[in-house]
């Protein structure tokens, strides 16, 4: 399936593709946020509810669903099978976002955007079959941009990476892979928009 290209050019795609699939791009984000404007215990009190009511169950469902067949991969890159896995992370983030909202009085912004990312490719994704790998990577250039636009630009070259090698690794179509990348710069734009406009 891959023979057209070479081992080596695979195996680099394969370990980009991996290594930066939207868990953990966002947890690199969280993490870097954290340590940026948090104390230690600040961090955690912040992060654990993310790592426990999103981050864990949508790990979980995936393993989960790869095991029992329901998934052909850890990536669900079966337009079909991506339903279900829509439906379950809008729920873990719609959970997120009711708890953090008791918890805090106040709406998580960045969430709520993931969430509005998430509706928008689950959407699309009954007629095209838009990259998440690529579109999340897009809206976590866009966050470390409102924070550092060097380490937004920085990012915004790793989302493209990202979306090569989806290309590379037949995971996705060229159009497929554009499409995930243009709803995120949407959904990124009016995120830092809002941004700007908290700030003043």
């Amino acid at each position: 399936m891959l023979k057209n290209y070479p081992p080596v050019l695979i195996g680099v795609s394969k370990f980009i593709s991996n290594f930066f699939n939207p868990l953990v791009s966002l947890i690199i984000f969280f993490i870097y946020i954290s340590s940026k404007n948090y104390s230690a215990a600040a961090s955690i009190q912040t992060f654990v509810p993310i790592l426990l009511l999103t981050v864990l169950p949508i790990i979980i469902w995936i393993v989960w669903n790869v095991r029992k067949g329901n998934y052909t991969n850890l990536d669900v890159s079966n337009r079909n099978q991506r339903k279900s896995l829509y439906f379950f992370i809008s729920g873990c983030i719609g959970v997120y976002l009711i708890y953090d909202y008791i918890t805090t009085a106040s709406p998580d912004v960045l969430m709520i955007f993931l969430m509005i990312l998430l509706l928008v490719l689950q959407f699309s994704n009954y007629f095209i079959k838009s990259s998440m790998h690529t579109a999340f990577n897009v809206f976590v250039a866009a966050l470390f941009f409102a924070e550092s636009p060097v380490l937004g630009l920085l990012w915004l070259v790793i989302a493209i990476l990202v979306g090569i090698t989806r290309v590379i690794l037949k995971r996705h179509t060229t159009k497929e892979v554009i499409t995930g990348a243009l709803i995120a710069v949407l959904v990124s734009f009016i995120y830092l928009y809002t941004n700007i406009q908290f700030q003043h």
